[in-house]
């Protein structure tokens, strides 16, 4: 896809577009953890489709440990990229912006922070967040604020 001339390959990393971008996936973040603490994670509807979202995931990663996330070896590694990319193009045209950048928590116990959280796509989001929901993973957010 290209527009005005500009596609993935030449685009260029503009400074002001990438603060722009962390600071709209701060925002995400600080408003998902706000409504996990207040509201029960259980209660939680990500998307329209999350059940589907959840069944799939699940199916797909029946062995990611949800509590703590490693960063390189279950997201950012070669192997795990191309396992992600085949599966998030399933839901391009099912989920809305469904390759936004935004923040993920490593460890759901905790709260965003420098050392808590790494980019990922929106769908990888609600994949990971609808399955600490469900599998009461969040639960002690609830817990702990309430």
């Amino acid at each position: 896809m290209s527009v005005a001339g500009i596609t993935a390959e030449n685009a260029e990393n503009l400074p002001d577009i990438e603060k722009q971008w962390a600071v709209k996936s701060f925002h995400h973040a600080e408003t998902y953890f706000r409504l996990v603490s207040a509201v029960h994670p259980r209660r939680i509807k990500l998307t329209p489709i999350d059940d589907e979202i959840y069944a799939a995931f699940r199916e797909e990663f029946p062995d990611l440990v949800l509590e703590n996330l490693r960063e390189l070896e279950d997201f950012k590694s070669e192997k795990a990229k191309a396992k992600w990319r085949n599966f998030i193009m399933k839901y391009e045209t099912k989920v809305e912006d469904y390759n936004f950048g935004t923040l993920l928590r490593n460890r759901c116990g905790e709260d965003y922070g420098p050392n808590n959280c790494f980019f990922v796509t929106r769908f990888q989001f609600f994949c990971i967040e609808i399955a600490r929901n469900r599998e009461g993973y969040n639960d002690v957010l609830h817990a702990d604020k309430n």
